[in-house]
């Protein structure tokens, strides 16, 4: 794949709308556009002779035939998303006059863009940095506005701006031990090393507060899975229903009645909550139950987020104390549902049940803020951005942190200054890795390989 294209994509999702967008970017992209448009009018001859950020109203022309009228807009470089010439084609948005107007452009000599390539030539040409290119993709797919706001936040360069003064001091401590590398007779003195330490030291203290919004971060990309448990009829389905605020789940007087796992996806607090609905735990009286059973604890395993709902009207059970001992390990939260009734039931020592009413709805307000409350938010949190680092640079900030540890022990146990340095260059690149300041064409093409095409 050579960067020097031309290339060109449809930018707007696929299906029917009211416009289309085709984008071509590369230096022969006004080029490749007059040959397909015919500007409507006498103002101007073609694209070529228009100046930066103008829409030009006409009609795209393939094989001597009209194949849609558009609005062409130019941009030129270096002011745009590549920083290359750019033309954008807007058309009507069905699908069929869409791929007749990109296969005229291809024809006319741009080439089909892999998927995150516009993206991945805004990074190459120094726009972005790695990090913000990886935002654009999160801000496309972020499903709730805390994820938006955290997607915009980085693409702004807010992780940029704290992992970079990090590196550069990591560069400084560098380049004073390869000091003492080109002059080997000179030796560290052992106060110029305690100093050297306390530098590294407060730089993996950065980097570990870094590596702590992981966890946040993940949340945020992929939602909270929230596994909802507890013996038949103690209301799990109801839960499901008032939590998504429609009857998504069958819910019966009759126990047993959810024989499998049912998934749906709701926001609170500006967080998805991937919900899951599951069998009612007890001694199995069949088959069919037996298994929704099995799939409801294997449902748990994968979960983040333990709901565990007891019927508060009644004394608790064996099969409630059970299902306590076996949520125990889990990031839990305790519902003890039926409000509305005479309460009957009892909880040991350190066990704070929510109590709503699935019939009312009262408590779940209260439910919703402890929901947040086991990820560490508060319903006010919503719209605040904020650092939060991705898989990718988790796993940079864990072998940084590594080779920082490995330095500060070779720098305490006076190791020669090369075996030292070999460590923090090693350190230095990994914190590197996160905004692309080192990168490797592997990894370029991991991160860009998952954007949609056409961007």
């Amino acid at each position: 794949m050579s960067h020097s294209d031309t290339i060109a994509a449809i930018a707007t999702p696929a299906g029917e709308g009211g416009i289309s967008v085709i984008r071509i970017s590369g230096s022969n992209s006004i080029a490749i556009a007059d040959r397909v448009f015919r500007p409507a009018g006498t103002r101007m001859d073609a694209l070529r002779s228009v100046g930066s950020h103008t829409v030009h109203y006409g009609h795209v022309v393939r094989g001597g035939r009209v194949v849609d009228e558009v609005l062409a807009t130019v941009f030129r470089a270096p002011r745009t998303f590549t920083r290359e010439d750019v033309v954008e084609l807007s058309c009507h948005g069905g699908p069929r006059v869409t791929a007749w107007v990109l296969e005229a452009v291809l024809e006319a000599g741009a080439r089909l863009a892999a998927p995150g390539e516009f993206t991945q030539r805004a990074f190459l040409n120094g726009r972005i940095d790695l990090s913000q290119a990886e935002a654009v993709s999160d801000l496309i797919h972020a499903r709730t506005r805390r994820a938006a706001a955290a997607a915009a936040e980085q693409l702004a360069g807010g992780l940029s701006r704290r992992v970079e003064p990090i590196r550069e001091e990591l560069m400084r401590v560098l380049a004073h031990l390869e000091a003492y590398v080109d002059f080997p007779e000179e030796d560290i003195q052992p106060e110029t090393g305690l100093a050297l330490v306390r530098r590294l030291e407060v730089a993996g203290e950065s980097l570990r507060a870094l590596l702590k919004t992981a966890g946040e971060g993940r949340i945020l990309r992929q939602g909270l899975r929230t596994v909802i448990v507890g013996r038949p009829n103690a209301g799990k389905s109801s839960l499901l229903n008032q939590l998504l605020s429609h009857e998504r789940a069958i819910v019966s007087p009759i126990a047993g009645t959810t024989r499998d796992t049912l998934e749906e996806a709701v926001e609170i607090g500006g967080i998805a909550l991937v919900l899951v609905d599951t069998a009612g735990l007890r001694e199995a009286g069949d088959v069919l139950e037996a298994e929704g059973i099995r799939r409801s604890r294997a449902a748990m395993e994968g979960a983040d987020l333990v709901v565990l709902v007891v019927d508060g009207s009644a004394p608790l059970t064996a099969e409630d104390e059970a299902l306590f001992a076996e949520t125990a390990p889990f990031r839990r939260v305790v519902v003890s549902n039926k409000s509305d009734l005479p309460q009957e039931a009892r909880f040991a020592a350190g066990v704070e049940p929510v109590r709503i009413s699935c019939r009312t709805g009262e408590g779940l307000a209260e439910l919703q803020a402890a929901l947040l409350a086991s990820v560490g938010m508060q319903p006010g949190d919503a719209e605040h951005g904020g650092v939060a680092v991705n898989a990718r640079h988790a796993d940079a900030l864990r072998r940084a942190l590594m080779a920082l540890e490995a330095t500060v022990t070779a720098l305490r146990g006076n190791v020669s200054p090369d075996l030292v340095a070999l460590d923090l260059r090693i350190a230095t690149s990994c914190v590197g890795e996160i905004s692309g300041r080192t990168s490797t064409e592997d990894l370029l093409d991991l991160v860009f390989s998952q954007f949609c095409l056409g961007k």
